[in-house]
């Protein structure tokens, strides 16, 4: 082999891709001939530019491998993080919603208020929108910022109200409905037995701005020991609302109290923990997240309405009265079981259903009306989650009491025998009794 073949092969085997190359034959010139080099070389390039466009790939591909997973994590912790700022300016704009619209409401009845009567109620409660208005401005947030000065002057209005009728002071249009009003901050405030103020988070005007966020939390809530902690906080918080609105003088209250706060607690956290376990695993990760917040509302349904009939439940014992339409008693010193077992039974049924605009209308309102701008801005949907729930506690919660009315209808002929031979002042026989069911 001569040198210029000996080249050749030298140059195949230092050449970057490793190749063995073939030796060509010398020609009679002692020459490699020119297109033979030139295709050598061509090939060596080529496989040299693949290997380095693979190795550059390889490269490419860990980095990628490698950035989805930041990206994954940094996105999954931009969602999980909670806009503290944006969710209490959603707190403070739904209550300013509900207080508006409550604002609203009186103002638009204020022209047909009926003669004040303390024993009476400013609206018709034998309708829906007389139910709907009575509930609705006894939950109004406004009257939080009365103080207690303001609450006594008030109920010594109420107190002197003949008076007042009679004299009204200067400058006040309308007397009647000044003493409406006045019944309804005193009411708010000041325990109706003892005449103690109640705290700001235990009255029914503090349910929106205090229970509100506890509602939040629970439906925002995405994992299971965040749903059971933010469970057992509303109950607690119901509980206190039930013992200082108690019956100030029942013997029995506080220890029926203990009773349905402890079931009360502990069937919610026995829902919510089943729940919550039974959604993570029987569905993937997203899905799971997405159905957590509707695990809230069963949970509150239970618990709320085995509170109840705990409460309530004594009065089947003992029978409540029943009454005429004018609200006079018709058997004085005697009570009814069946009624007070329909009220109870009652009862309890409008405390389930009070729990779905709290709990299920703001999450299903999420997952359709609100579901595009939810995915385009998904640092808001915790503050819109705030807003929705708060609008519909102080709208809703109205809405679902003035359903039933409190004052309830026995027929004579479903009453106990006692009551079924019964005349009223006419010298007629009833046909129809009523009880007050409670809320």
């Amino acid at each position: 082999m001569n040198i210029a073949t000996r080249n050749v092969c030298r140059a195949a085997v230092v050449g970057p891709t490793i190749r063995r190359m073939a030796c060509h034959p010398p020609v009679s010139t002692g020459r490699i001939p020119a297109n033979v080099l030139l295709r050598n070389m061509s090939a060596t390039t080529a496989e040299a530019s693949a290997s380095t466009s693979a190795a550059a790939a390889a490269a490419a591909a860990r980095t990628a491998a490698r950035t989805p997973a930041k990206s994954v994590e940094a996105t999954k912790a931009a969602d999980d993080a909670v806009p503290l700022g944006k969710v209490f300016a959603a707190m403070l704009a739904g209550v300013a919603t509900v207080s508006g619209f409550t604002f609203a409401a009186e103002t638009a009845t204020a022209s047909d208020v009926p003669p004040f009567d303390p024993a009476g109620q400013r609206y018709d409660q034998g309708t829906f929108s007389g139910r709907f208005f009575r509930m609705l401005l006894a939950c109004d947030p406004r009257l939080l910022t009365y103080t207690e000065d303001d609450a006594r002057r008030a109920g010594e209005m109420v107190a002197n109200y003949r008076d007042l009728i009679a004299n009204p002071p200067a400058g006040v249009e309308n007397i009647h409905r000044a003493l409406w009003e006045a019944q309804r901050i005193s009411g708010a405030s000041l325990h109706p037995d003892s005449g103690d103020v109640i705290p700001a988070p235990f009255r029914m005007s503090g349910y929106v701005p205090f229970n509100g966020p506890i509602c939040v939390a629970m439906v925002a809530s995405k994992t299971t020991p965040a749903l059971l902690f933010w469970s057992w906080v509303n109950q607690s918080q119901n509980a206190l609302v039930n013992y200082f609105n108690r019956n100030a003088s029942s013997e029995m209250s506080n220890e029926t109290m203990m009773k349905s706060y402890g079931i009360a607690v502990a069937s919610a956290l026995t829902v919510a923990f089943g729940l919550a376990t039974f959604v993570q695993r029987r569905y993937d990760p997203v899905t799971a997240k997405k159905l957590m917040g509707f695990v809230a509302f069963p949970s509150a349904v239970v618990a709320s309405s085995l509170n109840c009939y705990i409460v309530r439940s004594p009065e089947i014992d003992t029978g409540i009265s029943l009454v005429d339409a004018d609200g006079n008693d018709v058997l004085p010193g005697e009570t009814s079981v069946e009624a007070a077992r329909r009220g109870v039974n009652s009862t309890t049924l409008s405390r389930a259903i009070l729990q779905a605009p709290v709990y299920f209308v703001p999450p299903l309102l999420l997952r359709t009306a609100f579901k595009g701008f939810v995915a385009s801005n998904p640092a808001l949907t915790v503050p819109l989650t705030t807003y929705l729930l708060l609008v519909s506690f102080g709208i809703g919660l109205p809405s679902t009491v003035a359903i039933f009315p409190q004052m309830s209808e026995i027929k004579a002929d479903e009453a106990e025998e006692k009551y079924q031979n019964l005349r009223d002042k006419d010298g007629k026989p009833y046909e129809v009794f009523y009880y007050n069911k409670g809320l």
